[in-house]
């Protein structure tokens, strides 16, 4: 390609918008333009690139036996009523009536088309497994988009789906999957981790997220370097400590006038104790029923690990009047004493005695409460969020944390889709059973920004090599020269005739522009033509990550560049 002939404005302005530098570069090497809030079009070279990443998605997709397919977007809404998620998913499902005044919505996902679709063409178990994918534009109605493609509202996916005849079989399809998709992250030339992961609105009972390692990622990660244990802050488990011996407190409980005193630091600040001698009484409504969470005052809790224990569908901080209901006093001075809801624990109150909790009675709390003694508690559980300090659940050792940007998750749903919708087949018996199923997603942009995250500098984006847009760009310092032209575009048509990936830059502009423009876009290879070194048979073969140069005489330079590329494209091991 020449460059005179490319639709690629670059930028040299940070934009004001852009908060993380993937969607900065993505902007100012051209890639991407927005069209409106978390929607854009991608321009060619932008489209390249991703192009690139999903025929690496279809080579590892094919390899692990999964079959291409390509489903609707607009999606009626009979389908995800009987899945039940036609409520459930929330605002991010873009609904609307089409002029016969059927609802539909936008698909942000295609469990239900493609269960739809399975239950209606497998009838026996002759016919599974099976594991369908498609790579498709999917709408999320993100109330607010950020970061560029990484969080947007129209998005590219590849989503898969398996279908097997029972969990033994489910498990090793959802291995062949985590299998490709380390293969897929690594053959990117990705610094990647995957972790254990909650379902979400998915659903299921077991997933992995797929995290590019980075420190502007959304998402926290805990690993052990000790052990293979990985999960997300979400996921993260805190080990059920040993259970201690008894206590026979002969503290009365006693009730302090606590006047204003709401937070855990007044509290602890007005009584001289410390939070971990507190208690929080946080209530919840789990679909519609008030419960009541405990957690040590120096602890958070995790809202999702008390949804999974619960059960429930939704999960919200309960309303003022229902905390009146239930504990007959205010927000900020409720306790598990004489409370009207059933009672959860979190695992760091196991062996805790004569603690501080709020009284149930606006401006006091409690001292000296124990529980057994003074409430009971229907279970405890790991209900928080895992600190630094905290070890490894697996074995003890020390975790590390860092942040990372989730790029792909794998899921195993079970019979959660086939049973509400009834995908079923006749096994060997004649008797139907339901199918067993998962589902496999990765962001096809979102994976493109997070290598840019992951693969940039002062000057620009340095693509690894199988995702470059080109691999090489041929720059003669001065078009008008025609010795340097000459030698110039006999290099870029050696290069395009082996199959080479190359752009000329054919502008009549300053040698320094042009450097700037190839650093920005981030092509590996730059090979300068240049008077100096021409007038020696020679030209600069300069590599993008690393700046190192070799000088190489013309009739070498070639063979160099392709074995250069070559080496940059081989799959890892």
């Amino acid at each position: 390609m020449r460059y005179s002939n490319m639709f690629l404005p670059t930028v040299r302005e940070v934009p004001s918008d852009a908060d993380v530098i993937s969607h900065q570069l993505m902007i100012r090497s051209g890639l991407i333009r927005k069209l409106t809030s978390g929607v854009y079009t991608y321009l060619p070279v932008g489209y390249r690139v991703i192009r690139k990443f999903e025929q690496i998605v279809r080579e590892e997709m094919n390899r692990a036996g999964a079959q291409e397919v390509f489903m609707p977007t607009v999606q009626p809404a009979e389908l995800w009523q009987e899945s039940g998620r036609w409520v459930h998913y929330g605002k991010e499902l873009l609904r609307f009536r089409d002029r016969h005044d059927r609802e539909c919505c936008l698909g942000p996902t295609h469990e239900e088309v493609i269960t739809d679709l399975v239950r209606n063409e497998i009838k026996t178990y002759r016919q599974l497994p099976r594991n369908l994918y498609q790579i498709q534009t999917k709408f999320r109605d993100e109330i607010r988009p950020r970061f560029g493609v990484m969080r947007c509202r129209e998005f590219g996916m590849k989503d898969a789906y398996s279908f097997d005849i029972d969990s033994e079989a489910a498990d090793l399809s959802y291995q062949k999957m985590f299998d490709a998709y380390n293969r897929i992250f690594a053959r990117c030339g990705l610094k990647f981790r995957p972790v254990e992961a909650d379902s979400g609105a998915i659903g299921g009972s077991f997933s992995h997220e797929f995290l590019v390692v980075a420190d502007t990622g959304e998402d926290g990660m805990v690993y052990c370097e000790s052990c293979s244990y990985a999960a997300n802050l979400e996921k993260a488990e805190i080990a059920r400590p040993a259970e201690p011996a008894p206590v026979a407190s002969a503290k009365a409980v006693e009730e302090v006038h606590t006047p204003d005193v709401r937070t855990i630091e007044e509290v602890c600040a007005f009584l001289n104790v410390t939070p971990r001698e507190v208690v929080k009484t946080l209530i919840y409504t789990a679909d519609g029923n008030a419960v009541a969470v405990l957690i040590r005052g120096d602890h958070e809790v995790n809202e999702i690990k008390v949804k999974n224990l619960l059960g429930c569908d939704s999960l919200e901080m309960a309303m003022e009047d229902m905390i009146v209901e239930v504990a007959n006093a205010p927000r900020g001075f409720v306790g598990a004493v004489g409370i009207r809801c059933p009672v959860y624990a979190d695992y760091s109150l196991i062996g805790m005695a004569d603690f501080v909790m709020g009284a149930n009675k606006e401006d006091h709390h409690l001292r000296n409460v124990n529980m057994g003694r003074d409430f009971s508690v229907k279970a405890f559980a790991d209900l928080r969020t895992i600190r630094d300090e905290d070890p490894c659940p697996r074995c003890g050792k020390t975790l590390h944390f860092a942040r990372g940007i989730e790029v792909g998750h794998v899921f195993k749903l079970g019979l959660k889709y086939s049973k509400a919708m009834r995908a079923v087949y006749l096994d060997r018996n004649g008797k139907e059973q339901f199918m067993v199923m998962g589902c496999y997603g990765i962001g096809i942009g979102r994976t493109v920004a997070a290598t840019i995250e992951q693969n940039n500098d002062t000057a620009g984006i340095v693509w690894p090599m199988p995702l470059a847009p080109y691999q090489v760009i041929v720059t003669p310092t001065n078009v008008n020269d025609g010795a340097l032209a000459k030698a110039a575009e006999k290099l870029y048509d050696s290069w395009i005739a082996r199959g080479i990936e190359a752009i000329l830059d054919d502008r009549d502009e300053r040698a320094g522009v042009k450097f700037m423009d190839a650093d920005l876009i981030g092509i590996p290879l730059r090979v300068t033509v240049g008077p100096k070194r021409l007038a020696e048979g020679k030209v600069e073969v300069r590599f993008r990550r690393t700046g190192e140069v070799h000088v190489l005489p013309l009739d070498e330079a070639v063979e160099f560049v392709v074995r250069a590329v070559q080496d940059g494209m081989k799959a890892p091991e």
